[in-house]
């Protein structure tokens, strides 16, 4: 190898002098401690941020009732709730005819204690008549009647005079004696007393009289109804054996289709 001279050993320095790196200036120390404007203004942004931030977010969570808070005085939420009840009251349109109407009460009366208690004792002194009518009834039978009669002047006012004092007497089914009477049975027992033989039926003692107008009837003829039969007492009454439960009684004619059959003509 041949040495270099002087030229090139200078052209070498140029060149290494050159792209020599650049001296850089120290790192500032990583634990520098910031000059106190700058921590100011730091801690005035944390505080801001730890104020606002919150905020927003409890903004957002709020329900919508507590933008409009209701926590009112009792004076003002009286106010308020009247006035609702005034605005959004409903209102109905009655017709001016019905402004006429009057409301009006049915009359009605109710039975007393008293007229209870009357009504009872009534019934239980019809009862004890009944009974005791019949306990004591011991008469004689029809056919006694008619072998002996009592009456043996036949008369239309004794008739019906005898009638009545069967007042009482009960009503029994095929009854024909005091001790309980059916209805043509206590017909045909008043007459035998006065002589005079009538069949134990509606129909029969019908079929053995005459027919005549109700305008001529008399008290002691009899009333002759559709399977019922009585003794006329004038003025549209007659007596009679009713029914089941009920006794001889005096009482209105009760159908207007009823005729009048006199006997011995």
């Amino acid at each position: 190898m041949t040495n270099a001279g002087p030229e090139n050993h200078r052209s070498t320095e140029l060149v290494v002098q050159t792209t020599a790196t650049p001296s850089l200036p120290a790192p500032a120390s990583r634990f520098a401690r910031p000059s106190s404007a700058k921590l100011r203004s730091s801690v005035l942004s944390a505080a801001v941020m730890t104020l606002v931030v919150p905020g927003l977010f409890a903004t957002v969570a709020l329900p919508a009732y507590a933008i409009s808070p209701v926590d009112k005085s009792g004076e003002e939420a009286t106010t308020q709730l009247q006035a609702m009840k005034t605005t959004d009251a409903q209102n109905l349109a009655v017709a001016s005819a019905s402004s006429s109407f009057t409301a009006s009460r049915d009359g009605f009366s109710a039975t007393t204690p008293e007229e209870l208690a009357a009504a009872r004792a009534a019934e239980a002194e019809a009862a004890a008549s009944a009974a005791a009518a019949a306990v004591a009834a011991s008469g004689p039978s029809i056919s006694d009647l008619l072998a002996n009669p009592p009456y043996p002047n036949f008369d239309l006012a004794a008739v019906a005079a005898v009638a009545q004092q069967y007042q009482g007497v009960p009503y029994v089914y095929g009854g024909a004696t005091p001790a309980g009477f059916d209805c043509s049975g206590f017909v045909s027992y008043v007459y035998a007393q006065f002589g005079i033989a009538l069949p134990h039926s509606v129909s029969g003692i019908a079929a053995s009289g005459t027919a005549i107008s109700t305008d001529a009837a008399l008290p002691g003829d009899i009333v002759t109804l559709p399977g019922h039969n009585g003794i006329y007492l004038g003025n549209g009454m007659f007596i009679d054996a009713p029914d089941y439960g009920d006794v001889v009684r005096i009482r209105p004619i009760y159908d207007s289709g009823y005729y009048i059959v006199r006997i011995g003509i």
